[in-house]
């Protein structure tokens, strides 16, 4: 006996928006963290050997007196992430100096420094990349879909993928807005490949069910219903989209938890990603285009 997976289609679609709606709220109230790749500015990385925290007052105003704005403060164990508004590579060798004489044993680990308008121009490219990736998708889904026995429509199954597509992204984007507001998690010009790359993953799963659902039209009977030949198409491809899922989860989870600290958010977007992208494309995108059709077929009696 087949499962019926598509019986219960309206509370995977509640699902959905219950993993949407908070992350879409957070947005709406904090936004993103940007890093400085997008926003300019200056990140200065100092190891102090010992707990610096208690002593932030003589650490700002080392910062002050070098005439150096700090914008925000992370500790980490002895370590000091220290942000800035953009600082010249000349006024770090005196600012290291000072914190050298400030604080016994302290050592820089890293400075960076990036202009506000290389930021803008960062900004800029990143959402000309996603609506460009977006637009090439659509384009695409149309084009492979352009066969599909009528009456049924390519363009419904491109718009139910990209929905699906738009799901992943959101509740990446949601996720990492809580992140930065409560763990202070900054988005970087990786975030952006990260949502690029899910997007890539979660449209070329649900092709692959709509694939099998356009082959299963042209070989059932028209008197199966559309919702039994989707429901048929998604078991046909079930333990294929969670094998291959499963896969990519378990390398992505070990640099997660063994890679450095540099590619750990970027890891953690891809893993959500695809987390969301695997399920999308069975009980988000798959639902979505049954009740279009659905509707379709009882307007048109």
């Amino acid at each position: 006996m087949q499962i019926n997976i598509m019986k219960h289609k309206k509370w995977y679609l509640i699902f959905s928006a219950c993993l949407l709606v908070p992350g879409i709220i957070s947005l709406a109230i904090f936004g993103l963290r940007l890093s400085i790749d997008f926003i300019g500015g200056s990140v200065f990385e100092f190891d102090f050997g010992q707990n610096v925290s208690k002593n932030e007052i003589q650490l700002r105003k080392v910062f002050s007196d070098q005439k150096i704005q700090i914008e925000s403060i992370i500790y980490s164990g002895n370590k000091a992430l220290i942000r800035t508004k953009p600082v010249e590579v000349s006024k770090d060798t005196e600012l290291k100096a000072e914190i050298s004489k400030s604080f016994k044993n302290a050592k820089q680990v890293s400075f960076e420094t990036i202009g506000p308008s290389v930021g803008k121009e960062t900004t800029r490219k990143a959402l000309i990349a996603l609506f460009t990736a977006s637009i090439g998708i659509v384009l695409y889904i149309a084009y492979a879909f352009r066969n599909i026995p009528k009456p049924y429509a390519s363009f419904r199954f491109g718009i139910s993928a990209i929905i699906a597509m738009l799901h992943d992204a959101f509740v990446v984007i949601g996720v990492f807005s809580f992140l930065g507001k409560f763990f202070n998690v900054e988005v970087n010009a990786l975030f952006i490949t990260a949502v690029l790359t899910v997007i890539g993953f979660s449209v070329h799963d649900t092709i692959v069910v709509f694939d099998r659902i356009r082959e299963n039209l042209g070989k059932l009977p028209k008197s199966v219903g559309f919702s039994d030949v989707v429901n048929f198409s998604i078991v046909e491809t079930l333990n294929r989209s969670f094998a291959t899922s499963l896969t990519v989860i378990i390398v992505l989870t070990s640099l997660l938890l063994l890679g450095g600290a540099t590619i750990r958010d970027f890891i953690l977007a891809l893993v959500i990603g695809i987390i969301s992208g695997t399920y999308s494309s069975i009980f988000t995108a798959s639902p979505i285009l049954v009740y279009w059709e659905e509707y379709i077929n009882k307007k048109g009696r």
